[in-house]
Order: C-alpha cells, then structure tokens, then sequence
C-alpha cells in the first residue's frame, strides 16, 4: 500500500508508542551521558528534511567537548567516549529521532537526515532524496549503512524515493532490527564517524 497518510499515521503511532515504552530506556542512556559527558545530554543540528527545509535533530551526545592546548577540538576519534562508542554500535543514540518523527520533522523510514551543507552539492538525481521525508533507517542502511561510498547511498535513497510503500518501510525496519544486533556498517572503515561528502569544499565530518 502507498500512501502518504498511512504512512505518517504509522509513524505517529510507532513514535508515541515507543516514546511511552522505551521511557525508562531514555532515562537510562541520558544519565550514562551525562554522568560521563556532562550537559547538553542531547546533540542538536539542523538538518535538511522534506523538500530540504531544516529542522532540529535530536540525538544523544556521543563525543566529548575536548579540545587541544590551543583549544582547537580533538579528533572525533579522540572526543568519541567509551558511552558513546557503544551508543552508535547499539543505535541507542539514534533514540531521540523518535521526538522528531512524533513532531513530523521524519518518517521511521526514509533517507537519512545528512548535513546542511551538502544541499548545494548534490546533483539534481541526489537532490531527490529529499522528495520525501528523512527517516530514523532507510533502504541505505540496511544495505550498509556508512561502509558505502556516497555515490551508493545516495543511488539506494533515489531508489527508496521511487518505491516506498509501507510493505517495504516494515521490512526495512525488520532488516534494522538484524543490522543493528549484527553492528554492520556503524563508521567508514579506519575512521571513528565517516568522511564528508566532499563536494567542492567540505572537509569536516559529521556527528552522525
């Protein structure tokens, strides 16, 4: 069945259900977080949604304020701590997306919401990706997730865009549910996160 009202009833309800049943979940991570990190518990950024306007993400941090003797940030390898090394390999930092799924900024399955930056980089076929909303997984991160090259993920979102349903958002979600226990494709291989799409001049990396 495809239809966009069915689609974001079903993410309402997801969201609302699994906001009330992973409650305790929630206050669990974000006192790991604090307790190691201190405040914020939660990481925040704009991110491009539906038809590239920004919306507010919200993830559990996962990397530390550090920063060198010149106070320059250390490397994501060296802010990335042992809480939130094991949150991006469980996806427990991804939790609080649910707020923004519940609020409508993101579908449970979609595109992944990627940085501000790249809208002006994409090619019109890249681009499509946002004629739909981004999603907590998507049809990319059961087929790799950030061990693919940018060109793949962004061929498997075009993909998705032009096929989605709800038989096939259920059997993402289904095929997340093995990759997450299986910790496939959690950061590009020999880096603690993942590259950035390059572009012309991008050359930072994301949290996320």
């Amino acid at each position: 069945m495809k239809s966009a009202a069915a689609k974001r009833a079903f993410d309402v309800v997801v969201s609302a259900v699994g906001l009330v049943v992973l409650s305790p979940l929630y206050a669990a991570v974000a006192v790991a977080v604090w307790s190691t990190m201190g405040s914020p518990v939660l990481f925040r950024q704009p991110r491009p949604g539906l038809a590239g306007r920004p919306f507010e993400l919200l993830k559990f941090r996962t990397m530390s304020d550090a920063r060198g003797a010149r106070g320059v940030l250390l490397s994501d390898a060296d802010r990335l701590t042992r809480v939130g090394r094991f949150l991006r390999r469980t996806s427990l930092d991804e939790l609080p997306e649910l707020i923004n799924v519940l609020r409508g900024d993101m579908s449970l399955v979609g595109p992944r919401p990627l940085l501000m930056e790249y809208l002006p980089l994409y090619s019109s076929q890249q681009a499509r990706r946002h004629d739909v909303r981004p999603g907590i997984t998507g049809w990319a991160q059961v087929h790799g997730r950030n061990a693919q090259t940018w060109e793949q993920r962004f061929e498997l979102d075009c993909w998705y865009v032009d096929h989605w349903s709800l038989r096939l958002d259920l059997e993402i979600l289904r095929r997340t549910i093995g990759a997450v226990l299986r910790g496939e494709g959690i950061s590009e291989a020999g880096h603690a996160t993942r590259e950035n799409f390059r572009g012309n001049a991008s050359t930072t990396r994301e949290d996320g």
